[in-house]
């Protein structure tokens, strides 16, 4: 049986279901997430056939950058998801998923770009832009 993943905003207005295994959780520290979250993004990510968004009118993507865009609901503005444009797979937020989720952490990357008032010390790698095995910029 395929692993199912379930998933929503706060409000609930907009609902997902990830289909397969879910990528452990990569912890973005770049400017971007920092404002668009107010700390940092901690997401997951799946191919994007896997991926059921059910949201009716209440989702909305920003193009926060030429090659990338982010999803959130327009109704509570829970942040949901990332997708750069030419990738095969849509990052989802790992705390919009419904419980248990069996994600572990992975890693760190954009700490270069990380906050100021706070230190990463959980021992995870750190990567000072991306991964090789994630896609962000051009």
């Amino acid at each position: 049986m395929t692993e199912q993943h379930n998933g929503s905003c706060l409000c609930g207005a907009v609902r997902f279901t990830a289909l397969g295994p879910l990528r452990g959780v990569v912890y973005c520290h770049c400017s971007q997430c920092r404002k668009q979250s107010g700390h940092y993004f901690a997401a997951t990510n799946v191919a994007n056939d896997a991926l059921t968004i059910n949201s009716g009118e209440t989702i909305t993507w920003f193009a926060a950058s030429p090659f990338a865009k982010r999803g959130f609901c327009a109704v509570c503005g829970s942040v949901l998801f990332w997708k750069h444009n030419e990738a095969d797979e849509i990052s989802v937020m790992a705390g919009a998923f419904e419980q248990p989720t069996g994600l572990k952490a992975e890693a760190h990357i954009f700490v270069a770009d990380k906050g100021d008032y706070y230190e990463i010390t959980d021992g995870l790698p750190q990567f000072e832009r991306s991964t090789p095995d994630i896609k962000v910029g051009d």
